[in-house]
């Protein structure tokens, strides 16, 4: 239960699969570090959970700068999934993690072959303290010409089931929106055993400086996030949803309560915010607070009431 002004509370507690949160609020990979990193800054123990930067099972360096650039209500990063992988993760990150009480961690996987989800999901499973994986399926597969598992269907297939035999800890699909059909990889997932689906990842985007006439990302593509992404991510999550039966995470430019809400209503048991971070280090603390003070304020005594809530009449 989480209290209000006035002594009143709201029951945010959820639970994604086998999976209990104390509220639907989830520090999103890839803006949150390895979580560690946040203790100081914030309380960890607040927070539905948090998802670890992706990690690969050798580390990786990324691209070369300029690797973020801000654009309208959004942001633009193009990273490359920098890690120092599953092994260093392991042993520098997850022992202080695991100190800490009460704080649901998930590892974010990813890899070039289906081969290198399956090894370091191998490696992860020695490790523990993890709740869960989350598969970053919107990485170009080297076997198959390049193609984003996250953007064909029977890649999809393949690296979710061969994720699934590597471990019995619940699996995660976080999807691309790059996608003709979100229901349609929702569905994928959902039959090659996924546990739960989370979306949506970053948008393809670029941007140019008219002035030098060069992209401001030296990768030339990047990925966008924030507000910007709000309304065709909370579209993707409604579809997603009605087309499976598995618990499906929101994401996509939430920086306040009311955002939360229209994702729980689109049919999203908990969400995931990333963006935010960045301009506010404490801004997924504060969503908590502003969620459990929202909630008392609509007479909304659990929040579960509101997943797929959405009213067409």
């Amino acid at each position: 239960m989480s209290t209000a002004a006035g002594g009143r509370t709201a029951d945010l507690s959820v639970q994604v699969g086998p999976i209990a949160l104390k509220n639907p609020v989830i520090a999103a990979s890839g803006t949150f570090g390895y979580g560690i990193e946040f203790e100081d800054v914030l309380h960890l123990d607040k927070l539905g959970g948090l998802v670890v930067k992706g990690l690969s099972k050798e580390p990786m360096i990324g691209n070369p700068p300029p690797r973020l650039y801000e654009t309208a209500a959004g942001m633009l990063n193009a990273i490359g999934l920098q890690n120092i992988g599953a092994r260093a993760f392991l042993e520098e990150k997850l022992p202080g993690l695991r100190k800490l009480k009460d704080v649901v961690v998930f590892a974010n996987v990813f890899g070039y072959t289906r081969e290198d989800y399956e090894r370091t999901i191998q490696i992860l499973e020695e490790g523990e303290g993890i709740a869960a994986y989350e598969l970053n399926v919107s990485c170009p597969n080297t076997t198959h010409g390049g193609i984003q598992f996250g953007s064909d269907p029977r890649s999809l297939d393949e690296v979710v089931v061969k994720a699934r035999k590597a471990t019995q800890r619940p699996l995660i699909v976080k999807l691309s929106p790059n996608v003709t059909s979100i229901a349609q990889m929702a569905r994928v997932a959902q039959e090659a055993g996924a546990d739960a689906i989370s979306l949506v990842n970053t948008f393809l985007a670029m941007a140019i400086d008219p002035e030098t006439r060069k992209p401001r990302i030296a990768n030339v593509t990047a990925g966008l996030s924030g507000p910007a992404i709000k309304p065709i991510a909370l579209r993707m999550v409604y579809d997603a949803a009605k087309a499976v039966k598995i618990p499906v995470i929101g994401m996509g430019g939430i920086s306040t309560a009311s955002d939360i809400v229209e994702f729980l209503l689109a049919g999203a048991s908990a969400v995931e915010v990333g963006t935010a971070s960045y301009w506010d280090p404490r801004a997924t603390e504060k969503l908590v607070e502003e969620l459990s003070r929202w909630c008392v304020e609509h007479r909304v005594e659990r929040v579960t009431d509101l997943i797929g809530g959405l009213q067409m009449e």
